[in-house]
């Protein structure tokens, strides 16, 4: 028979085991983790096999993950949906601009991990634009689908007296701006850029009205999500970016 000394070892040996293992089995039970993304690209007009476009952070996403040993799947969802999977907890990752929406239910990597522009195209005989109010009273041509955060609310604002049109695709805002029936298209950087290798506009320029600035996104409910963070940050550090993403 043990005795009372060695029972009450024995017994507080159990406990402390069981709580070191409790944050484990929490961490090994978890789901994979899916990275949701917006089904409206900021990034290019090219699409798969299956018709979806085709986002370039994916390649990233996969280096990232491989380098921690996690299982993900990714999802493409409207915007809207999207953010409110982050807000739920349902979905888990992203990789997006430092939304305030989402700063109470996830985290952000510390430093962005790449950028993009939204420009204004002109042809070079129309007034640069060097702070989006300035395009009151002009003709501007929006792309569907695309907030534009406090820019595309300005230019959607009646009383700013934007004379809006509104294209659903990259090519026909591009082809509007050539045929004159507006002034300027906002766009972002790689749309644009690969809707000008085929539509031919000459003296065509343009100002940059925002720099975007991409981040890690993690919900706060994943198990150890602060050292997650970290550790996912760090492998992204790691990495050639630019190059991942130009695959």
């Amino acid at each position: 028979m043990l005795s009372g000394s060695r029972l009450y070892l024995l017994s507080s040996l159990v406990i402390t085991l069981c709580l070191v293992a409790v944050p484990l089995q929490q961490a090994d039970a978890a789901d994979p983790i899916e990275y949701a993304y917006p089904d409206q690209s900021v990034w290019t007009t090219f699409r798969d096999s299956n018709g979806v476009l085709k986002n370039p952070l994916l390649g990233l996403a996969k280096e990232i993950f491989n380098q921690a040993n996690l299982d993900w799947y990714s999802t493409p969802y409207p915007a809207k949906r999207m953010f409110k999977r982050l807000k739920e907890g349902r979905s888990m990752f992203s990789m997006l601009v430092r939304a305030s929406s989402l700063k109470e239910c996830c985290l952000f990597s510390e430093k962005p991990i790449t950028s993009t522009e939204l420009r204004v195209y002109r042809r070079k005989d129309a007034p640069a634009i060097n702070h989006y109010r300035e395009l009151e009273g002009k003709r501007v041509v929006a792309l569907l689908g695309y907030s534009y955060g406090k820019i595309g609310r300005y230019v959607r604002d009646n009383a700013n007296r934007v004379i809006l049109s509104e294209a659903a695709r990259h090519d026909n805002a591009f082809k509007m701006l050539r045929q004159r029936r507006v002034d300027y298209v906002l766009d972002y950087a790689g749309p644009s850029e690969e809707m000008l290798e085929v539509i031919s506009i000459p003296t065509i320029d343009y100002d940059v009205l925002t720099r975007l600035d991409v981040y890690l996104v993690l919900n706060k409910t994943y198990p150890d999500a602060q050292l997650l963070m970290q550790r996912l940050e760090s492998i992204a550090n790691s990495l050639d970016i630019e190059q991942i993403l130009a695959q």
